[in-house]
């Protein structure tokens, strides 16, 4: 998967401005486009016009093609441990089997619904609330997210301990906000859905009449659980769902529902104290058990299970689950059936996978040379945090100490994460899927009440993606994202810095963005702040949560920019810090030109084209309303627009597009 990467980092730090073999990609820009107007479209518009959302998919963008690419070495991969599997009980044989029983779509549409006939069994044979909470706690074993979601995490305010904590979940569409619409076009959206549910519980067996009945009174269930839902917003502050219970508290939320008996029926009946995400959202959840009608229940119960397993049954299942996937995203076409299962294989033994991935692509010295380009970039942080005019020395002190404790964690785990005693063969491909999910709900239930396993990974080694863990204060860069565009032996050091070190810069930020800034060096949910600092810097996010709600995507849907904060906070902090560490580093003094562009000019152009993307409007609009990364256009030109470096490496005057008043300044 990796490219050069083991000679990369000696050529990324040392590299002239020169470099043989390199060629910049001027076909991404287009120049008809003036840099102070849109340098979004100036810097990636060539890229986007030759790029098209493929068919299959809702988006498509730098990362979509990296991804793709990575995929295609998973997929031989799997395919070799299919044909190969090694020995009964090894990573390497359950790896094989479940691409083997993924695969073999002829056993799986001849199978039909029959796997899951038991688990349906199971709920129809429910009479009673007690009944209800058991068939609920078996789902939540198999991986279905019913009611409610359950499992572990740190402690917000001790760190070093992990708790046992319920969540809200439950709803089929991807936000609360879908279950109350306010346009036609949400309007029709949810009557698609109820057509959608109803063809699902159809496939499982129920007459056309029942389905429409049962499926409309499951969605009178998920429309209450929604309504006492927190929002996005609301659930991006720490304090909002941080409230611990023991079980006396925990009783009088939900007299109905009986904690210590759902503990004992997942197999922790020791458990005594929780997180309590949402207390609002359960005490609904016990409201509907003595008051919704019991057949209601059931249907919602059925759905959820038909609907979690649809991906992993026969043609007719998954037909039914793209055509509203498509309703949703305006995506074309199916995925091909072999990336649909390495997915799935990803998401239920994934580090299995990316064991023999990294032995493959990632050869353990990478690790050293990648952490190497790290330090710049922390480097770039403490000098500014030493600096910063808005900032009192009792907090400036306070976050050099966090940045000293922030971990970094490169490529792959120390230690892998082993699935002994999970059982996978090649039959039916849905209970592959139902096992793994239980194996992984009783490992994370282990953990409740011992010390907190700060060694573990939230992403697989072979995932193109980053991360920033304020439980832990620790930046996570798994081998996907550490390979070209993003991190390429053979690119300019201005293109590597725009690239790999303004993700890096990013994941650093978000140890002091409007979130992770709660939270000190330890992991701990702590004021650390004096409070005028704390006012002076929420006056300055809110300048960006203004910014970006200004902006809007396809048919006039705006950004919520309370909800983006945290990611465009550090989308600037991340481009100033790489900015910084490159010229202070090999970038500094200048040097030749690129084709005819300055080294710093590259800097910016490859920070563009790392964002460079196409999405559909439906998926525009499903992203404004449920993701907390701005749209790629903004994450260039909002971003840039607040940086006078930029301004003055492309000579943009002022007044322009691309100057933000007033300009948000944070780090």
């Amino acid at each position: 998967m990796i490219r050069s990467l083991l000679a990369l980092a000696g050529v990324f730090l040392l590299a002239s401005a020169d470099v043989a073999g390199w060629r910049f990609p001027t076909e991404n820009l287009d120049r008809k486009v003036s840099p102070a107007s849109d340098f979004y479209d100036f810097a990636v518009g060539g890229w986007r016009a030759a790029h098209p959302v493929p068919p299959e998919y809702s988006r498509w963008g730098v990362f979509d093609a990296l991804a793709a690419e990575t995929r295609e070495k998973v997929r031989a991969i799997l395919e070799d441990a299919a044909r190969d599997p090694g020995p009964a009980g090894s990573a390497r044989r359950k790896v094989g089997d479940f691409f083997a029983s993924g695969m073999d779509e002829a056993a799986v549409d001849a199978a039909g619904v029959a796997p899951i006939l038991p688990e349906l069994a199971r709920i129809d044979a429910v009479r009673d609330v007690e009944g209800l909470q058991a068939a609920i706690a078996h789902l939540h074993e198999i991986g279905v997210g019913a009611v409610f979601d359950f499992g572990k995490m740190p402690d917000p305010i001790q760190s070093t301990v992990t708790i046992g904590v319920a969540d809200q979940g439950g709803l089929g569409l991807p936000d609360p906000s879908y279950y109350q619409p306010t346009d036609p076009r949400s309007k029709e959206l949810l009557a698609a859905y109820v057509l959608h549910t109803t063809a699902l519980l159809e496939l499982a067996g129920q007459a056309p009449a029942d389905a429409a009945r049962a499926a409309h009174a499951a969605l009178e269930v998920e429309t209450a659980l929604a309504g006492a839902s927190l929002t996005r917003v609301e659930r991006r502050d720490p304090y909002a769902v941080y409230h611990p219970m023991d079980r006396a508290a925990l009783a009088a939320l939900t007299p109905l529902f009986s904690w210590p008996r759902y503990f004992e029926l997942v197999g922790r009946p020791d458990i005594d104290r929780i997180n309590m995400t949402a207390p609002r959202f359960f005490g609904e959840v016990d409201r509907l058990l003595g008051a919704a009608d019991l057949g209601s229940l059931k249907s919602y119960l059925r759905l959820r299970l038909v609907d979690a397993a649809a991906p992993y049954l026969s043609r007719a299942f998954v037909d039914e689950h793209f055509r509203f996937e498509a309703r949703l995203t305006g995506v074309e076409r199916p995925l091909p059936r072999w990336i649909r299962v390495l997915g799935a294989e990803n998401r239920a033994i994934g580090f299995a996978v990316g064991e023999l991935f990294v032995a493959r692509h990632f050869p353990p010295a990478a690790k050293a040379q990648a952490a190497k380009i790290l330090a710049d970039v922390e480097d770039a942080l403490r000098e500014d945090l030493a600096t910063l005019s808005w900032m009192s020395p009792v907090t400036r002190q306070r976050a050099l100490d966090k940045l000293a404790l922030m971990a970094d964690k490169i490529g792959y785990p120390d230690v892998w994460r082993s699935y002994e005693g999970l059982v996978i063969d090649r039959g039916p491909y849905v209970l592959n899927v139902f096992r793994a999910a239980s194996f992984e709900l009783q490992r994370q239930l282990a953990q409740i009440g011992k010390p907190t396993d700060r060694g573990e990974w939230q992403m697989t080694p072979q995932t193109v993606n980053a991360y920033y863990d304020p439980s832990m204060n620790q930046i996570v860069f798994p081998a996907g994202i550490l390979q070209p565009p993003f991190f390429d032996p053979a690119a300019p050091a201005a293109w590597n810095y725009g690239a790999i070190d303004a993700v890096i810069g990013h994941e650093i930020t978000h140890g002091f963005d409007d979130e992770g800034s709660q939270y000190d060096g330890h992991g701990d949910l702590r004021n650390w702040w004096t409070e005028e600092d704390a006012a002076r810097f929420h006056e300055r996010t809110a300048c960006v949560a203004d910014q970006f709600s200004g902006y809007t995507v396809a048919g006039g849907v705006h950004v919520n920019g309370r909800l983006v904060t945290g990611e465009a906070v550090a989308d600037l902090g991340g481009v100033k810090l790489a900015l910084r560490a490159y010229q202070a580093g090999v970038g500094k003094g200048g040097g030749a030109n690129i084709d005819g562009y300055t080294p710093d000019q590259v800097f910016f152009l490859s920070f563009a084209h790392v964002w460079a993307s196409n999405a559909r409007p439906e998926e525009e609009r499903l992203r404004a309303i449920t993701d907390p990364h701005p749209p790629p256009r903004y994450r260039v030109d909002g971003t840039l627009a607040n940086l006078p470096e930029f301004q003055a490496v492309f000579q943009v005057p002022a007044g322009s597009p691309m100057v933000h008043e007033p300009r948000c300044d944070i780090w």
